[in-house]
C-alpha cells in the first residue's frame, strides 16, 4: 500500500474535520454547516482522498445492493453498468457518496417541478419539498407518497437509515429525523445529486 506523504496526510486530515463537523452540529443556525461550503481547502481533499484509504471510504462505496427486496424495476447489473454513467452506477448501485457540495442540485432550488429516480425515472420529491440544510447535499424534507423506501443501514462504526427508490432499488441517500430543522416533519432525506434528475413540467 502506498501512504500519501505527511504534509499531504495533514491537509487531508484538516480539511475532513471540518467538513465532518457539519455533520454533528446541534443546531440548523450553527455556522459550522457552512465550513462544507467555505473551506479553501475542500479540493485539496478531493484530491488527497484516494491517497487515503480511511478518508476515500467516507465518501466511497459502503456496499453492494446485496439484498433480497423485489422491486418493478429489476436488471442485471451488467445492464445497469451499460445504463448508467460509472458515477451513477457507484453512487445508485453500489451505495456510494458524492462528495459534499458537489452535486448539481445541491443549490438548486426551484418553484415547480419534480425530481426523479436517474436510474428508473420515478418521480421522487417535489420541488417544494426541497430546503436549503447546508449539509453539502439536497436535502428534502417529505417525498412522494409511496416513491422512497427506508431501510437499516449499518457501516463506518454507526447505524444509518438508507433511503432507496421503491421502483428500482436504487440508493438514494440516507434520511436523518429530529435534527431541529424547522419544516412539517422535522426530517432530512440526504440524497445525491447523481442519483437524481430534475422535470420542471413534471407536477405529479
Amino acid at each position: 500500500m502506498r501512504f500519501p506523504s505527511f504534509p499531504t496526510f495533514i491537509r487531508a486530515f484538516h480539511t475532513i474535520t471540518n467538513t465532518t463537523s457539519a455533520f454533528v452540529r446541534s443546531s440548523p443556525a450553527s455556522s459550522l454547516g457552512r465550513t462544507i461550503h467555505s473551506t479553501p481547502q475542500r479540493a485539496v481533499l478531493y484530491r488527497s482522498m484516494q491517497n487515503i484509504p480511511f478518508l476515500g471510504a467516507l465518501f466511497g462505496s459502503s456496499s453492494s445492493m446485496a439484498d433480497n427486496t423485489s422491486y418493478p424495476v429489476s436488471k442485471p447489473e451488467g445492464e445497469w453498468q451499460t445504463q448508467l454513467s460509472p458515477e451513477q452506477f457507484r453512487v445508485l448501485r453500489k451505495k456510494g457518496t458524492e462528495m459534499p457540495g458537489s452535486g448539481e442540485y445541491d443549490k438548486h432550488y426551484p418553484t415547480a417541478g419534480v425530481y426523479t429516480c436517474t436510474g428508473c425515472s420515478a418521480p421522487l420529491y417535489k420541488a417544494n419539498h426541497k430546503f436549503d440544510s447546508k449539509c453539502g447535499w439536497p436535502a428534502f424534507w417529505d417525498a412522494v407518497p409511496g416513491a422512497v423506501g427506508q431501510r437499516r443501514d449499518p457501516g463506518l462504526g454507526m447505524v444509518r437509515t438508507e433511503i432507496v427508490c421503491n421502483n428500482c432499488g436504487g440508493h438514494l441517500g440516507h434520511i436523518f429525523k429530529g435534527e431541529g430543522f424547522k419544516n412539517p416533519k422535522d426530517e432530512r432525506h440526504c440524497v445525491n445529486s447523481v442519483s437524481i434528475n430534475f422535470n420542471p413540467e413534471d407536477n405529479k
